[in-house]
């Protein structure tokens, strides 16, 4: 329901600002549609320019006393109509006319004034694939047209695709009316999702999900820093050196896997309305969240645990995407391919982050430069973590998302420069560990060369 709002209240400001700014030589003629499963309705919204505003009026009034008298109003209607082309799956259909409203003369001559035609259209009964065309040939000399569609009311009915000419003269509506006796309720579920994966555009929410993800750098910041302390080993109460390769991509993986088990289970909650919470808290939450693994990053506070951590804070962070999600105004079965779609995008985006991350982190946590990595990143989350705490709680914005967007901006260059450094900073270990173990080996040989020398000494003696 939202999204038929958000269609009508998009064209109507189409509508609005254009007329608004009183147009000149075009004859703008947008065209509302709604499909059920026995009919068509449509709402056509005309408004003809200053320059072509006479001819449009005259053309409408037909004994010229320079009033538009209901008669005629309807006769013009009925004009519009007959200039109408409407076919669902190859048969003609005849528009009928509803309603008619007219403005006032004067504001037709100023380009301001909008008439307004109510039709329907009976469809004749088909298959669940259905096609339905609109050819608008009225007044083609001067018209700009604009066509589009409402989301059906009917669950059964799912958009598939809508095709239109350069002029928008000529429309295509693809739909498919499911819901048949003889379908399965498995086979229905599944036709229901494929359809609206295909109407919603599947490719396009995996996208979105993608971009929030890379623009979304609270919850990229919290993955980071948890991911920080993944490769190292606690001794006491302090970080310590490396815990292993092997060890160290298993334990980044399982935080990442944990964090996409949570925050898949409450975005579907959400999704579906079974869990609903206020946006604030759930933004204040997040910003905890990334304080809690910074302050984890500098002191382990749950040492082992950062996969249950992940999964906690993963709940969390799904309610942020679910109101994303949520914005879109989804049906049912919209919702289902939806949040795959979204989901997978997500996931993807993590993904990425995580390959481009991790062989640098696994290469310098070997180094004691890595104590400068972990501090300096636990530093920089920790007070802009705090920053938007103080932020979200007080609804007045500073400068902590400018910062943080100015550093995430550079971010491929960020993860290129690391891994160099990460290179780096192991390469000069392997010369100090060699130089070690040469200066170790030679003492051990100057002390063995002493030692025979003083038991051959004490034979001599």
């Amino acid at each position: 329901m939202r999204l038929r709002v958000v269609t009508t209240a998009a064209i109507l400001l189409c509508l609005v600002r254009v007329a608004s700014a009183h147009r000149l030589d075009e004859y703008l003629q947008a065209t509302i549609l709604s499909v059920d499963k026995d009919h068509v309705q449509a709402s056509m919204r005309m408004i003809p320019g200053v320059a072509v505003a006479s001819a449009v009026i005259a053309s409408i009034d037909s004994n010229g006393d320079g009033l538009l008298s209901p008669a005629e109003q309807r006769a013009y209607a009925e004009r519009v109509l007959g200039d109408l082309s409407l076919t669902v799956d190859g048969k003609r259909v005849q528009p009928k006319l509803v309603s008619v409203d007219f403005p006032q003369v004067e504001l037709m001559r100023e380009g301001l004034g909008e008439i307004h035609i109510e039709f329907t259209a009976d469809l004749p009964h088909g298959g669940p694939d259905r096609k339905f065309i609109l050819e608008n040939h009225h007044q083609r000399q001067n018209a700009a047209y604009l066509v589009n569609c409402l989301v059906p009311r009917d669950p059964d009915i799912r958009i598939v695709g809508q095709t239109r000419n350069e002029r928008q003269s000529f429309y295509q509506l693809d739909y498919v009316q499911a819901g048949g006796p003889s379908q399965s309720r498995l086979s229905q579920w599944w036709t229901n999702v494929r359809e609206s994966m295909s109407a919603l555009g599947f490719a396009s929410i995996f996208r979105l999900g993608m971009r929030h993800i890379a623009e979304g750098t609270d919850h990229l910041l919290f993955l980071l820093v948890l991911l920080l302390p993944a490769p190292l080993i606690v001794s006491g109460s302090r970080w310590a050196g490396f815990s292993g390769a092997r060890s160290s991509v298993l334990r980044i993986l399982s935080i990442v896997t944990a964090f996409t088990i949570g925050h898949s289970i409450t975005l579907a909650f959400a999704a579906f309305g079974i869990v609903r919470v206020p946006s604030r808290p759930i933004e204040v939450l997040i910003a905890v969240s990334i304080l809690v693994s910074a302050i984890h990053a500098l002191r382990p506070i749950f040492p082992g645990k950062e996969a249950g951590i992940a999964a906690f804070f993963g709940l969390i962070h799904g309610l942020a995407f679910a109101a994303t999600l949520g914005e879109l105004g989804l049906g049912r079965w919209e919702r289902v391919a939806g949040i795959l779609a979204f989901n997978l995008g997500i996931e993807t985006m993590q993904m990425v982050v995580v390959a481009v991350t991790m062989p640098s982190l696994i290469l310098i946590s070997r180094t004691r430069a890595y104590i400068i990595l972990r501090t300096g990143g636990a530093l920089f989350a920790g007070f802009a973590s705090v920053g938007w705490i103080v932020e979200r709680l007080t609804g007045v914005h500073g400068s902590v998302d400018v910062v943080v967007g100015a550093v995430a901006h550079h971010a491929a260059w960020i993860a290129g420069a690391l891994f160099l450094i990460s290179l780096g900073c192991r390469r000069l270990c392997n010369i100090f560990e060699r130089k070690t173990r040469a200066r170790s080996a030679s003492s051990d040989r100057a002390a063995t060369s002493a030692f025979d020398h003083s038991r051959a000494v004490a034979q001599i003696e």
